[in-house]
Formats: C-alpha cells, structure tokens, sequence
C-alpha cells in the first residue's frame, strides 16, 4: 500500500496548509536507521509535520554535519539501501502528508534518473532533494522527475547570487529548500542571521513555498525561522535523539514543541 498523490501534490498541499496561515514542519529521518523506522513517519505526521523528509544514506555524504553522517553510517551498517528503503515505504500507506526523498546523486545515477523516479512514483513518493545536483546540471533529473510526476526541490544558500536564485526558484517543484548558512547540517545554538536575509531574497523571485534548513534545532529557532520562512526542516535535532535512542513516541513530543512553537509564531499580532 502506498501514499496516494497525484502529479504536483507536494506543492499543492504545502501552499494550501501555507495560505491558511499554518508554519510548515518537515521533519527528516535517516531511512533504514532501526528495524521499525518506519514507525517515526507515523509519529511525525501524529505530531503534525507537514511533509517528511526521508533520507537514502550514502557512503560520502560531503554536504551533512557528524549526527546525519553517523545516522547514514548506521543504516548502512544494518545493511539499508534505496530498495530496501523503498520496499519499507511501499508498506507505510498513507500517511496523510507527502512524503520527499532525500540523496546525493550518485545513488540516482546508480539507477539512472527516469528509473530511479519511476521507483519513487510507484512507492508513493513525491519530492526529491538532491542536494549535490547544481541548477546547471539538473536538467537530466529535472526532465526524468517531471516525467515520473516527482517534485524537485532545489537548494539554495547565502552564497547564491540573485540571477542564479531565480533560476532554482524557478526550476525547483514542492517548495525551495533555503540553506540557513554556509556549512554542513547540524544542530546549532542559534539560527543563522543569513537565515533572514537569503528567505527575503527568495520570496522576491518566487511565490513557491520557501522552507529552512540547516541547523533547525529547537522550539525558539522554529518560531524565528518562521518569521522569515514559510516552515522549516528539522534534520539533526531528529536524528542525535534517535541516535541516542529515542522512540517513534519520543520523537512526537518533541516535534510537538516545534509543532506548538510554529502555531504560536502564526498567532501572533503583525
């Protein structure tokens, strides 16, 4: 059984849950990290996430902090892969939010891009994230994922100039993924204050849903990203408490206080 969606759902549904006034969440988890890791896409979407991130751990992941790569180290270690992972999320039905599949492109060109989006469509997934895929180079995927019905969300940093950003708002499908800072992905004691500068410079090239990254860690953090993003994506804050040996029930209450941080931002007088 799978997630049921049709062509363009991801966007759709987040711009809907967006223009009702609602901070969006997506929250990550490394796939195939525990036997039963299916189990946290339950907990996340009973805790209101918005969407849910699923990453496929690779080998070399050049653009993640030490908690994701120790998080892919793990999976791979218990012997997880892109089928395996896939097979496991065929089998979680629908969960009620989309679901957007994260990883470097060398396991999309293991498949090549139109079977390896073709295995995502059949499995009920609707975005990608391939955040070593640069604009310049995406057209290959971009034309497969189209093809497949798959949304590619594209990132974009503080380092990118505004020609360039315009042109992944503009290529990007489901939402464009902004990087709060120039680094690696990690918890951190304070959002970034390119956070602010890079949204705002999104927002003037596009009206697709804009969610922030890297070093989301806490309720404050959530609540201040939102008042320059549409939501947030919370990574490594997810993955340490996993790690440590936090359970599907543990990682709701916790998501919950980001849940609860973002309503209050939307709540408050402008």
């Amino acid at each position: 059984m799978t997630n049921s969606l049709t062509a363009g759902a991801v966007e759709r549904h987040l711009r809907a849950r967006r223009d009702a006034g609602r901070g969006l969440l997506m929250p990550y988890v490394t796939g195939g990290i525990t036997p039963g890791w299916t189990d946290y896409l339950r907990a996340f979407a009973a805790a209101g996430a918005d969407a849910i991130e699923v990453g496929l751990p690779f080998s070399d992941p050049t653009l993640d902090g030490v908690t994701i790569q120790q998080a892919s180290d793990t999976a791979l270690a218990r012997g997880a892969s892109t089928r395996r992972i896939l097979a496991d999320l065929a089998e979680v039905g629908d969960l009620g939010v989309p679901l957007v599949v994260s990883t470097y492109y060398n396991l999309v060109l293991n498949d090549g891009p139109e079977a390896f989006c073709a295995a995502l469509r059949r499995t009920g997934v609707g975005g990608l994230i391939v955040p070593d895929l640069p604009v310049h180079e995406a057209d290959e995927l971009t034309d497969a994922a189209e093809a497949a019905g798959i949304e590619p969300a594209l990132l974009a940093s503080p380092a990118t100039p505004q020609p360039r950003l315009a042109e992944i708002a503009g290529r990007s499908r489901g939402f464009v993924y902004a990087v709060s800072l120039m680094g690696t992905t990690g918890e951190r004691t304070a959002l970034a204050a390119s956070a602010a500068e890079l949204t705002g410079r999104i927002r003037r090239v596009t009206d697709r849903p804009v969610l922030l990254g890297f070093g989301i860690s806490t309720p404050d953090q959530a609540r201040e990203a939102r008042r320059h993003a549409d939501g947030v994506v919370v990574g490594a804050a997810v993955m340490r408490r996993v790690l440590d040996g936090a359970g599907p029930d543990d990682l709701r209450a916790f998501l919950a206080t980001l849940r609860l941080a973002l309503d209050q931002e939307c709540d408050r007088p402008r």
